[in-house]
This record gives structure tokens, C-alpha cells and sequence, in this order.
């Protein structure tokens, strides 16, 4: 038959139902009306004979009834899926018109047709390999006629088997017959696992082998030659297509294979540039693709033109404003080529340099990559490689790159910073590029974006771990050294004098002098003598010269090496000082919200610490505080765990190379270093970061006897810090296991609570607190029933007896206060009957201070008492003080009175609030105690049994342990019958008996009440400040005394000068606050009031006591909110930060924010000493936590209401800018205003 490509190929792509088939076996057409008849009994018995004869001679495909069968096959088989087609015409034929929604071929029939072409068209190939070899030129234009029609069949079956494999199962067969239908489910329960990837890549190979040949002598014209080539090319698009496809790499790369054949030997490079455009422009998972064919293209096939034609054509590609997916692919190629092949891309840098001022963020941030690879690739580049202007390039690139730090899009500043991390790791390490680009980083950690700032917190630890400055000295970046070595080359530079002939070293002093040849000055007839005129040089002078010479050129070394060592330690310096200048920012971003930026922070400063960066050390402390970080998500646990995973690294892992002792070292005087310097807060987070890891078992045997080591040694000096470290440590480490604690207390009280605790205060306070928490596990491990009552000590312990003397210290450091507060603290948490056992500390005090002459005997004799058998007190006689008879003098006296009577003071109104603890523990315990009597008892009646059985248990108890059990259970019955009786009892107690009745305290309440009312009689500062500081504690007993006293503790709240006193009453008013909340609502002004205070301290120990006191509902909220509310405007940025804290946790407490609004507004508004732009800043501020619409719209209404009233132009523009800032969307307010504005102007 006659068949022509062209005519053929037009009506397969415009529809292939149009493809006339008229000698297709009649079997075939029968179906045309009846579909449901095509089965594949009926389709193999006409396919297979055409398999044969094809397979015999490849050009048995040309017969009519062959190729029409052939083509009618594939008909009922669609190249397009259902969704895209867009065919003008309706096949008449219902078989064809069914078709175009679903295959009515099986896969296997396409399997079998796909494999005929590929062998016919192999074979085929082959024959015309050979003819064309032979230059046989008779029988060609026939072999041309069958390479045709094969390469349109293998189009077409290609088409029909990747459209078959995107064909979902179940949805085929809708409007369809019965028997259509189960056929169908059966075919494709057949075609389930057919996966035609093998055969798909056979079909590959055979394009390439065809392509192989010399088409020429066969496709004489350039239009015949395209067109049999795009019979290949075509479906190898459409294969590409399919990401599944294109994922595999086999078939990816035998799909690149062809197409660079076409380019290179076939004329394609323009259909391809085309095709990779609109692949670009319509797939996404082609950019990377796309980006890797033009690599191979160009590295394999020696044919970059199209890489650059693509690169051109992109360049001037303008995209729409909405398309998203465009710009996002052509980024990812651009990027991707780069990366593959920049010498390509660098010769169209200038066009693509015009994509910078593109809209699309994306292409943008692949130009930025695009700078960063092509830096990478010309700093790798040989010496011999590199021509004149590479620097030159290098440096405009750098430009670019410096120049986005500033891009308006967060994205591209990020991806600047990403860049810069991986040029980080070159090997050409550009250090002046690298101190700009660690400014620019540093400034970058103040941007508003948060991914912009943990990027530049990565960039400057990768910035640190590649520095250039490793050469010399090793790699720490210390700037103490670095500024000494600087110093030390200086001093050389100017010891060596520069030689007389060096350029630039003259004397600075003939600097400003011209230099004017001698010769100049001679007589002009005087002629010049010649040299020969010249003495001759001797030996000596020839020796001497030559010596002189030597020792200028050595000097000229020694100085130009000096010059460049000099430069090196400046430019380190320079490096190491804007680290400095980023660690305080990187510290601040420790506190931010951003979990990852969190997380880059403590990387940072892991790097930094490391290098030995001075302050990374005070951000290594900040990230203590991360310990208390909550978060409802695994963000919070992956703070916490990430803080531990740190302080592991930098403190508890020790090298590799020490043995387990050296270990235990290492760690134990990592642990104790960081306690030197610790702040309170510090060390209360370092405390629960170290029971932490003591939980997690990070925390050895080994180092916590390395530690009571450091604590117990006696013969050898060690510092006060390592000793009071050590101590401080364990205590920590008991919180976790008090067993710690409890099997090393003899020496806690020969160390801490004997002589040298009795010198060094500090290590005395902080034993009592290690052993507070001896009692911490033993209410944990205690069963619900006794557990509080076994794990407390009698009054007779040795620890209590230490614990009580070391009270009677005499020191007038102000450390004693601390001691005396946690030994108090310590004996309340172990001993059953505290009360006892304080009651004579205060006696014993007492006489101390209004017995003086007693003072040595009683206080020795307390002393002697305390002795116990099983404990050392050889130092019982040693006080840390000037004996008793020095104190001759009248002054001294005074003064020691003073200071004796302001300790006694803070004993008794520590020991008074620790009462009431106390009881109130009684009452818990009370409860407690009480309803697991409860639970036992109906058990113990229906069983009599188990009570006869615990019998005897008791017999084998002591006659007083048996006799203690007795009376205790008889107070349980008789004190209070019920828990309304209990309380009342104690309320009576603290109400009536321990300031009132005839007990120890309540010769103390007139006492201190005398002292603070008449403070020019008793003026000694410290005496003032105990007694206000008791009299507050005092005040929180009883209401009675709170009553009657609470105006003289205002007063001393506003008059006293002392800015110690007026912070300890402000916290003491919210304690008052919440013990008697009835007696501190009239008041609450004065608390307020000391947000003014002109002392920084107080004002912040306010404002964190009213946060408190607001967020846990003590007080009531009125108008005083304003005055939280200029603290947003403070001077001070700690209270700014707070206030802005308390507001951010107040607008999530029931519209709290909006409540009070209108009453800040009002107060805000009507202070004069507020700046217009502070009020303004402000009420921004507050109307941010306006976010429900009805509450603005009420908020409107309300503030519109003002503007009629207001009297001044000031007040009236307040009101305006409040309505202006919020969206109330009510044109009749806007209306108002506008109104308003004209009528003050009229007034003006």
C-alpha cells in the first residue's frame, strides 16, 4: 500500500478516529457496532498471524489489511485521558466514541503491539544499517516507507500505553453494557500488576539505534527528516511527563539518550528548546530534569548551544502576576544548571542578571544561588585557568550577593544566607568578603523575620567554625590574645628602624620636607666629576658596606614580614569583634518564640564556647533558663532536650582519651565552675537542669563522690568558691536522690555546719539547704499513711542541734541573713516539733541582745548542750569573730546592739511566717491523716480478721513507740471530730494566740511596731529595715495586728528613703494582699504608686508583684491599670519587656484588655507628663488585644461618645487616634470625626 507520513501523522494528532481503516479484518469492524463482541480471544486471533508475518519481514506491515487492523486496534485504545481530550468531532462508530473514556484493549494486546513495533522496527533498522553500508540505493525509499509507519505505530502505542497506565482501575467502565462491564473489571483485574517499564525502555534503545543510522541519505529534505524525527521525540516527551517515569533513573537517562542524539545529529535543538520551555512552564517535576538533559547535552554530546539558547530565552520570559507554578520551575532549573554546568550559565549572566529585578521572589532567590555556585566554580578553577577578569567576576558576584541582604522578601534574604553558609566550606576562604558578610549577618539577627535570623544565627556559627585564622596560633578566637599578640607586634615593628632607602619608612620627622637633589645647587659651569675621579673603596669600606647592606635587607624582611603578621592580627581582631558585637543579639533571640531560632541560639553558642569567644559564656548561662520551656507540641520538649543535649556536650562529656577517674574530675569541676558568679535565678534553673540529668542518669557515682571530695577536704587549700560550688551542686543533685544528702551528713555538719561553715557563711547557708532536701524523697517514697511523720527528725538530732547554733553566729555580714533564713527553712522541713526548737533560738537571742554581759556563757553554754556522742564538734568554741572583751568602747556597743536586735527581728518574723507554713501543713496533714482513717474503716469492720492480725506487729514496737502511736491517735479523735473544727482551732491560733496570748512572739509585735514608729530614736538603717520587714511578716499572722498597723507600714512604704525597705514592703503588701485580701482593696493605690518610684528596683519588684497579684486574681483590676500600662513607655527596658509580658497574659484572661480599656484611656489621656507620641505608642499597644469585632464596635461607640465632651484640642485628637485605630467600620463615628476635626479648626 501507499502510505504517506504526513497525511497520516496530521489526522493522528488532530483525531486518530479519523484514520480511515477500511481493510481492517472484518472480525474488527463488526465491532464497530457491538463493542461488548471485542474480546481478547477475538483481538489475539487477529493479531498474532500480524505478529508472525512481521516477524518474518519486517515489511509485511505495510500490507492494507496488516496496518489497518493495526490502526483499528489502537483506535479503541485513547492517547489522551478523558479529562484533556479536546477532539471537535464525535466518532460515528459507538466502538470508537466508547473508546475515548476508556481502553477496550487489555494491556496485554498494547504489550503485544508495543513489543511488534520495536522488533519490526529493529529489524528494520538493521536491514537499512546494512543497504546504506553497501550503498545499495534500489530498495531504499521502501525501507524508508516501513521505517515510517513503524515509527508512527510506535508513537501511537507508546501514547496508548502510557495514557492505559495513568487509567484508573475502577473508574473506567461508568455508561457502559452489562457485559461490557464485567468484562472490563476482568481485563483490568488482568492488567493490575502490568508494569511495561521494560518494554518502554527496549522501545528507547530501538529510537537511539534508528537515530544511529545515517537518515540523511534516507530523508534527503530537512521537513522529512523533522518529521521522522519527531515520530521519536514526541513520545519521548510524553513519557517524560509521567514523574513515576521520570523517577526512574533507566529510563530518565535512556529518554535524555534520544533526545540528545536528535539535537546533535538530527536538527532537533529547536523543537527541544520549545518542548523544554513549555515542560518548564506546565511541570514542575521536569525542572530538575530538564536542567540535568542540557548537563549531559552539553558534557557527553559537546552541544551547549541549546543550554544557552534556553538560558537566553528565559532570561526575557515575562510571567503573569498569578502565575505561581512558572517562576517556581523555571527557579528550580536555573538553580539546578548552575550547580551542573556553570560555565554555561556564566556566559549568560548578563541576561539573567535582569531576573533580579524580576517580582517573583523565587527567581530572584535562583539568580542568588545561581551567584553562589558560579563563586564556587571559579574559585575551584586552576591558576592556568583562570584569566584576568575572574577576580573581577568574582567580585561583582559577591556584590550581588551583598546587595540581597536588603531584598524586600524575607525568602531571599534567607537564601542569600543559605548561599553563604555553603561558600562557607570553600577552600578559598576570601577573608575580606567574610567580615562584610559577618556584619552583615549580625545585622540580619535584628531582622523582623524569623527565618532570616536563625539563617544569619547559622551563617555566624559557620562563619566561626571555617575562619581563615587558624594558620597561626591554632583556631581559638580569644580576643585577649589576639589584642597581646597585636600588641607585641607592634611594639617590634617600632623597635626595628626602617632602612635609610626603604619607600614610605623615611623619618616621620622629614616627612613634610622636599627632597631636593645637591646637585641642583652646584655652579652651572662647573662640570660634574666623573667617577672615575672618585677615590677607589677600600677593603675595609667594601666590608663594611656590604655588611651594612645586609643588615638593611635582613631589616627590610624582618619589617615586611611583621606588616603582614600585623594585618592578619588586625583583621582577626576585626572578625572577632563583631562576634562580639552578635553574641549579646543572639542572646536576646534565646528568648524568642520560634522554637528552631531557639534552637540555632544554643548551636551558636556551643560553636562560639568552643572557639573561645568571651561572651559565649554569658549566653551559655542564658540558655539555663530554657529549662522551664513549655510548649503543648514537641516544640517544648525539643528545647528542653536540646538544652541538655548542649550542657552534656560543654560539661559532662569528657574527651575520650581520660580514664574514669580523670572523667569524674573533669565533670565534677565542669558542674562546680558553674556555680562562680550564678545569679539566683541562674542557679535555681541550673538546679532543675541538674536534677534533670541526675534523673536521666547523666550524672555518675563517681562525680558525686569527686564532689563530696572537693567538699570535705580539710588539709588542703582550696578556694571559697569551690567549696561553696560543691555543696550548692549536690544540693541540687539531692532534689533528684536525697540519699546523697542523708548517707554523707556527718560531713555536711562537720564542714558546712562547723568551723569553717562558722567563717564562711555563704558555705554554711548552703548546707541547711542541701539538707532541706533530705526530706524531699522521703515524702515521696512514704506511703499515704505515716510517711510525713517517719521522715521527720526529734529535737535531739544532731543535725537540728547544729542547725539551731549556727544561728548564734556573730558576723555582721549580711550573708548571716541568708544563713539564718535557710537554716530556719531546714529545720522546719526535718524536725517533728520546729516550733519547740525555734522558740529557744529566739530565747536564747534574746538574752544575747537585752542580757549582754550573758552573752558568751549562754551562748557557750547552748553550745555544750548541743554536743552529741555520735558527731565532731571540736569547733564548738570557735567563732569567726574578735573576742567579747575588744568590744570596750561605748560606740562598738551601740553598734553591735543595733545589729544584734536587727538579727533577732529577722528570726522572729522568719520564724512567725514559717508558723504559719506550718500549720497549715498540720491541717493538711490533718485531712490527710483523717480520710485515710476513713477509707480504712469499713474494712476493718467487715474483717475482723485483719484487725486481730495486725496485733501483734504492735507488740514487738518499744513501750514509748507504742505509747506515742496511742496518743497520737487519740489527738486524731479528740482534737477535731471534724476538718471545720480543725481549722477553726488553728485560725484561733493564728488569729489570737501567737501574737496576743502569753507565747514567745507576741512580746515582739509592740517591739517592732515601737522601733518603726519612732525612727529617729532608733535610727540605725539596717534596725529600720529588719523591724519594717518583721512588722510585715508579722502583719501576715494575724488580721487583727494587719488591722491595726497596716497604715503605719504604708506610711513607712511612701516616706522611707531607703529603697531596700520600700522593695521588701511591696512584696510584703502582696503577701498581705493574699492573706487578707479585704484589708489590702482599699489600698491597692499605694502599690501602684511605687511604679513611679524613682529607684529602678522597686519599680521592678512592683511591677513583677502586681503581674502576680492581677494574672492570679488577688486583687481587683480598677483604673490602676494605666499606670501597668506607661510602663510599656518605661526608660528601662527589663520593666518595658515585663509590662508588655503582663498585658500580652492579661488579654487571655476573659477580655480583660477590652474591660479595662476605656478606664487606661482615660487615665493615660488625662496625664500631662506624658508625650503625645508615648500616649499614642501606648494606646497602639493596648488596642492590638482588641481582636473581636463586637468588642471593637463597642469600643467604638463608647470613645465616639467622648468627642462631643471634649474640651481641649489635645484630649479630642487622643479620642480621634483611638478611633482610628480600631476597625470599627461605622461611617456615622468616621462622620463624627470628620466633623469634629473642622470644629476645633473653627475654634482655633
Amino acid at each position: 500500500m501507499d502510505f504517506d507520513l504526513n497525511a497520516s501523522l496530521a489526522a493522528y494528532l488532530s483525531d486518530p478516529a479519523t484514520i480511515s481503516t477500511p481493510e481492517a479484518s472484518s472480525d474488527l469492524t463488526d465491532c464497530e457496532t457491538e463493542p461488548e463482541s471485542l474480546t481478547a480471544s477475538l483481538i489475539n486471533s487477529i493479531l498474532n498471524p500480524i505478529v508472525d508475518a512481521v516477524a518474518e519481514n519486517p515489511e509485511a506491515v505495510l500490507r492494507s489489511e496488516n496496518l489497518d487492523s493495526l490502526q483499528f486496534l489502537l483506535k479503541c485504545a485513547p492517547i489522551i485521558p478523558y479529562a484533556n481530550q479536546s477532539y471537535i468531532h464525535v466518532p460515528d462508530c459507538e466502538l470508537f466514541a466508547q473508546s475515548r473514556q476508556s481502553s477496550f484493549v487489555p494491556a496485554s494486546t498494547l504489550s503485544k503491539i508495543l513489543e511488534l513495533c520495536v522488533g519490526g522496527l529493529s529489524a528494520e533498522a538493521e536491514i537499512v544499517h546494512a543497504e546504506l553500508e553497501a550503498e545499495e540505493q534500489e530498495s531504499l525509499q521502501q525501507h524508508k516507507l516501513v521505517l515510517e509507519c513503524f515509527g508512527l505505530l510506535l508513537q501511537w502505542t507508546l501514547a496508548a500505553v502510557e495514557t492505559k497506565a495513568a487509567e484508573k482501575p475502577t473508574g473506567a467502565t461508568a455508561g457502559r453494557g452489562k457485559g461490557a462491564k464485567s468484562s472490563k473489571s476482568k481485563a483490568s483485574g488482568k492488567d493490575a500488576p502490568w508494569d511495561p517499564s521494560n518494554q518502554i525502555l527496549s522501545a528507547l534503545d530501538t529510537m537511539t539505534k534508528v537515530m544511529k543510522i545515517k537518515l540523511a541519505k534516507a530523508f534527503v529534505t530537512t521537513s522529512e527528516r523533522d518529521t521522522f524525527i519527531s515520530l521519536f521525540t514526541r513520545p519521548v516527551y510524553l513519557i517524560l511527563e509521567s514523574e513515576a517515569r521520570v523517577k526512574s533513573m533507566a529510563i530518565r537517562m535512556h529518554a535524555f539518550k534520544v533526545l540528545c542524539i536528535a539535537v546533535k545529529h538530527h536538527g532537533h535543538a529547536y523543537g527541544a528548546q520549545t518542548s523544554i520551555i513549555q515542560n518548564l512552564s506546565y511541570f514542575e517535576h521536569l525542572s530538575e530534569p530538564m536542567a540535568e538533559f542540557l548537563h549531559i547535552l552539553s558534557e557527553q554530546y559537546d552541544y551547549p548551544q541549546l543550554a544557552e539558547e534556553v538560558l537566553k530565552e528565559l532570561s526575557n520570559k515575562e510571567f503573569n502576576a498569578n502565575d505561581a507554578k512558572g517562576p517556581k520551575s523555571v527557579s528550580i532549573f536555573v538553580a539546578r544548571i548552575s550547580e551542573l554546568a556553570p560555565r554555561i550559565v556564566i556566559k549568560q549572566m548578563t541576561l539573567l542578571a535582569k531576573l533580579l529585578e524580576s517580582e517573583s521572589y523565587t527567581l530572584r532567590c535562583a539568580i542568588i544561588e545561581v551567584c553562589g555556585n558560579l563563586i564556587g566554580m571559579l574559585s575551584k578553577q586552576e591558576i592556568e585557568e583562570r584569566s584576568e577578569n575572574t577576580q573581577g567576576q568574582i567580585n561583582a558576584f559577591f556584590d550581588v550577593l551583598e546587595e540581597r541582604f536588603l531584598d524586600i522578601n524575607p525568602y531571599c534574604r534567607c537564601r542569600v544566607i543559605q548561599v553563604y553558609v555553603k561558600l562557607c566550606d570553600l577552600e578559598t576562604k576570601f577573608p575580606k568578603r567574610r567580615q562584610t558578610v559577618a556584619e552583615l549577618a549580625t545585622r540580619s539577627l535584628e531582622d523582623k523575620s524569623s527565618n532570616v535570623r536563625r539563617n544569619a544565627i547559622k551563617l555566624l556559627g559557620k562563619l566561626i567554625s571555617t575562619h581563615p585564622f587558624a594558620v597561626l596560633h591554632g583556631g581559638l578566637l580569644e580576643h585577649k590574645e589576639w589584642n597581646a599578640r597585636l600588641q607585641t607586634v607592634e611594639a617590634e615593628l617600632d623597635a626595628l628602624k626602617p632602612p635609610s632607602g626603604t619607600p614610605g619608612l623615611a623619618e616621620k620627622e622629614n616627612s613634610g620636607e622636599a627632597t631636593v637633589d645637591e646637585a641642583l645647587f652646584d655652579d652651572a659651569t662647573q662640570a660634574p666629576r666623573s667617577p672615575e675621579a672618585q677615590a677607589p673603596m677600600t677593603e675595609a669600606e667594601k666590608q663594611a658596606a656590604f655588611e651594612k647592606a645586609q643588615v638593611e635587607a635582613a631589616t627590610a624582611e624582618a619589617t615586611n614580614k611583621l606588616q603582614l603578621t600585623r594585618r592578619y592580627y588586625t583583621e582577626a581582631l576585626r572578625f572577632i569583634e563583631v562576634l562580639h558585637m552578635a553574641c549579646p543579639i543572639v542572646t536576646q533571640l534565646l528568648s524568642s518564640k520560634n522554637k528552631s531560632e531557639v534552637i540555632e541560639a544554643m548551636d551558636f553558642f556551643v560553636i562560639a564556647d568552643a572557639y573561645k569567644l568571651s561572651p559565649a559564656r554569658q549566653g551559655i548561662r542564658r540558655m539555663l533558663r530554657l529549662i522551664w520551656t513549655k510548649g503543648n507540641s514537641d516544640e517544648g520538649k525539643g528545647v528542653q532536650t536540646h538544652l541538655i543535649e548542649c550542657y552534656k556536650g560543654l560539661f559532662f562529656d569528657a574527651p575520650d582519651n581520660f580514664s574514669a577517674n580523670d572523667a569524674a574530675n573533669y565533670v565534677a569541676r565542669n558542674m562546680v565552675s558553674l556555680t562562680f558568679g550564678a545569679t539566683p535565678a541562674e542557679l535555681t534553673s541550673l538546679e532543675q537542669l541538674v536534677s534533670t540529668m541526675m534523673t536521666a542518669g547523666l550524672v555518675s557515682e563517681l562525680v558525686v563522690q569527686k564532689l563530696w571530695q572537693v567538699y570535705g577536704v580539710q588539709k588542703k587549700d582550696i578556694s571559697k568558691n569551690q567549696r561553696r560550688g560543691s555543696i550548692i551542686v549536690l544540693g541540687m543533685l539531692a532534689l533528684s536522690d536525697p540519699d546523697i544528702v542523708v548517707k554523707e551528713m556527718e560531713t555536711c555538719l562537720r564542714i558546712g555546719l562547723g568551723k569553717l561553715g562558722r567563717f564562711d557563711l555563704g558555705l554554711a547557708r548552703y548546707t541547711c539547704i542541701a539538707l532541706m532536701r533530705m526530706n524531699a524523697a522521703r515524702k515521696t517514697k512514704g506511703t499515704a499513711g505515716d510517711a510525713p511523720v517517719t521522715a521527720r527528725l526529734s529535737n535531739e538530732h544532731a543535725v537540728l542541734m547544729k542547725l539551731a547554733n549556727i544561728t548564734d553566729v556573730q558576723n555582721d555580714s549580711k550573708e548571716w541573713y541568708g544563713l539564718a533564713e535557710q537554716a530556719i527553712g531546714a529545720i522546719y522541713a526535718l524536725s517533728k516539733h520546729p516550733d519547740v526548737l525555734c522558740s529557744d533560738i529566739i530565747r536564747r537571742r534574746a538574752n544575747a541582745v537585752f542580757a549582754p554581759h550573758s552573752v558568751p556563757n549562754a551562748r557557750n553554754s547552748g553550745i555544750q548542750d548541743s554536743n552529741m556522742d555520735d558527731v565532731e564538734m571540736t569547733d564548738a568554741d570557735d567563732v569567726p569573730e574578735a573576742p567579747a572583751d575588744a568590744d570596750s568602747q561605748d560606740v562598738p556597743k551601740k553598734t553591735n546592739y543595733a545589729l544584734e536586735l536587727s538579727q533577732l527581728l529577722f528570726l522572729v518574723g522568719h520564724i512567725a511566717i514559717k508558723q504559719i507554713v506550718h500549720l497549715e501543713l498540720c491541717e493538711q496533714d490533718f485531712k490527710r491523716r483523717k480520710a485515710a482513717k476513713e477509707a480504712l474503716a469499713p474494712d476493718m469492720s467487715s474483717s475482723p480478721v485483719k484487725r486481730t492480725a495486725k496485733t501483734p506487729a504492735k507488740v514487738g514496737k518499744k513501750p514509748d513507740q507504742k505509747q506515742q502511736q496511742e496518743e497520737q491517735d487519740e489527738l486524731d479523735l479528740i482534737a477535731g471530730t471534724t476538718e471545720d473544727d480543725f481549722t477553726e482551732a488553728l485560725v484561733h491560733i493564728r488569729e489570737r494566740e501567737l501574737l496576743y496570748s502569753t507565747t514567745l512572739l507576741s512580746h515582739f509585735g509592740p517591739l517592732v511596731a515601737e522601733i518603726c514608729a519612732n525612727n529617729t530614736s532608733y535610727p540605725n538603717r539596717e534596725l529600720q529595715a529588719q523591724a519594717a520587714l518583721c512588722m510585715a511578716k508579722l502583719m501576715c499572722v494575724s488580721s487583727e495586728y494587719c488591722e491595726g498597723h497596716l497604715g503605719l507600714l504604708i506610711t513607712i512604704l511612701e516616706r522611707s528613703k531607703d529603697e531596700i525597705v520600700r522593695s521588701n514592703l511591696v512584696v510584703a503588701l502582696a503577701d498581705i494582699a493574699v492573706c487578707f485580701n479585704h484589708l489590702i482593696d482599699e489600698n491597692t493605690d499605694f502599690l501602684y504608686r511605687r511604679l513611679a518610684d524613682p529607684s529602678l528596683p522597686v519599680k521592678r519588684t512592683c511591677l513583677m508583684t502586681l503581674t502576680f497579684l492581677i494574672l492570679a486574681g488577688q486583687v481587683k483590676v480598677k483604673g490602676q491599670l494605666g499606670e501597668m500600662a506607661k510602663c510599656v513607655e518605661d526608660g528601662d527596658e527589663r520593666v518595658r519587656d515585663m509590662s508588655r509580658m503582663f498585658f500580652a497574659e492579661l488579654a487571655g484572661k476573659d477580655a480583660a484588655v477590652y474591660n479595662h480599656f476605656v478606664d487606661m484611656f482615660s487615665l493615660l489621656s488625662a496625664d500631662e507628663a506624658l508625650e503625645e507620641e508615648q500616649f499614642r505608642r501606648i494606646v497602639k499597644f493596648l488596642a492590638g488585644f482588641i481582636e473581636k469585632d463586637k468588642h471593637t464596635k463597642q469600643l467604638a461607640n463608647k470613645l465616639a461618645a467622648r468627642l462631643q465632651r471634649m474640651d481641649s484640642e489635645r484630649a479630642w485628637n487622643d479620642v480621634a487616634f483611638a478611633l482610628g485605630l480600631l476597625q470599627h467600620k461605622d461611617e456615622e463615628i468616621t462622620k463624627l470625626v470628620g466633623e469634629g476635626f473642622k470644629v476645633v479648626q473653627a475654634a482655633a
